[in-house]
């Protein structure tokens, strides 16, 4: 029977439908590209072979640029069994939807990009430069950056397993360079039956702190914990469950304290910007010779008035007879575990992310995700960003609104 067009009739009673909620869209097939890092020493890869075997037996494709986990131990055979394509061009894997870099974008890269690609990866907010944000402002691009991804519980995931690595690489560090083959006073960090312990100074009672207490204490050294927060300090000897030696930063105490330690870490944050130096030269010519100093807060200036960068390749330098270690981004001498930690955080977004339909609607979703998001669509929606390089700033909840 062919159909009528509806009658309408004033008998008819008309009634208002009940409001309907917004649906979570069907899944997209998402496209990710993985080149390799060739800068800022990196050595991790954010997605593992695993990881990239998951996204694909889930209906995704993904590319990797050739020799990219060489730093990390994985091999391309690693990747293509898992199911990837490697590329053996870079422009190949940039022509991908979303890119997933352990490293900042760096200038060469901002000409392979292509309009409204989605990036994650890392700041580096130290180096930071106002001409790269401005050209993927160009290109519309949308990026989510490692440092402010935070997950449901309103923690950052991946700043967190980083810090962590930190933390407990310090100890292992410290004890190198300590020991006489490499020029150290020839201590072992850690007591042994009737010799007083190696003691360590840790200047900062966040988690890289936290680690590195833990670490020190489980070596058997005497552990002495700084920091301005009695919170933190609090929150530390609580997580660790023995009561330990801590202080607010007193400069006095700090000075006498690092006259006759074995070991100082820095390990102070800057919440946004450079790190307080808190321990000044002076105090450094004063401590022991063959002494070594950890500066951790290096990405973010350091805490050391001494302290300078280095890298991987030459990370150590000896000023007032101390040993400086100051290489920023120490887990990415760790880079297996490091990645694998990365890749723990980022797999399990990726796979959302596709299940969502895309980026768009998991921003929408996921109210936690937004504060990682530091550039949409071009628009810059990182406060900080846009102080400190002057640039427009634009309210991402706005954004997100007025585009639905």
């Amino acid at each position: 029977m062919a159909s009528s067009k509806p009658f309408v009739s004033s008998s008819f009673t008309y009634e208002t439908l009940e409001e309907t909620l917004d649906i979570k869209p069907k899944g997209a097939e998402l496209l990710i590209g993985i080149p390799k890092e060739n800068s800022f020493s990196e050595n991790r890869i954010a997605l593992t072979p695993d990881a990239v075997g998951v996204m694909i037996a889930n209906g995704h494709r993904v590319v990797v640029e050739t020799g990219a986990g060489d730093g990390a131990s994985y091999t391309d055979k690693d990747y293509s069994e898992a199911g990837a394509k490697i590329a053996y061009d870079k422009k190949e894997v940039f022509e991908c939807d979303i890119l997933v870099k352990s490293a900042p974008v760096s200038e060469s890269e901002c000409a392979l990009l292509k309009p409204s690609q989605y990036i994650i990866s890392p700041i580096h907010l130290a180096v930071m430069k106002r001409d790269i944000l401005q050209k993927m402002m160009d290109k519309k691009i949308t990026a989510l950056s490692f440092e402010n991804l935070k997950d449901d519980t309103g923690h950052n995931p991946i700043v967190r397993s980083m810090s962590e690595i930190a933390g407990s690489a310090v100890m292992l560090i410290a004890g190198q360079y300590l020991s006489k083959t490499n020029n150290g006073k020839g201590v072992l960090v850690g007591g042994i039956s009737g010799i007083p312990p190696t003691k360590v100074i840790i200047i900062g009672a966040g988690i890289v702190g936290e680690y590195a207490a833990r670490t020190a204490l489980a070596m058997g050294a005497s552990v002495k914990v700084f920091d301005n927060s009695i919170y933190r300090l609090k929150r530390l000897q609580n997580n660790i469950g023995v009561r330990m030696w801590t202080s607010v930063l007193e400069p006095k105490i700090l000075a006498k304290q690092l006259k006759t330690c074995d070991v100082a870490v820095g390990a102070l944050s800057g919440a946004a910007g450079r790190t307080p130096i808190v321990v000044t030269e002076e105090t450094v010519s004063n401590m022991r010779p063959g002494s070594v100093i950890v500066d951790v807060s290096i990405d973010h200036g350091g805490c050391f008035e001494t302290s300078k960068v280095t890298s991987h390749e030459k990370p150590v330098f000896t000023k007032y007879d101390v040993i400086h270690y100051c290489v920023p981004n120490i887990p990415s001498g760790f880079a297996r575990t490091a990645s694998q930690a990365i890749s723990n955080v980022l797999m399990p977004l990726m796979l959302e992310t596709g299940e969502d339909g895309g980026i768009d609607n998991i921003v929408w979703h996921k109210i936690n995700i937004r504060s990682g998001i530091y550039l949409f669509k071009g628009s810059l929606t990182n406060f900080y960003l846009s102080e400190r390089f002057d640039l427009k700033f634009t309210d991402l909840n706005l954004l997100i609104a007025s585009k639905r």
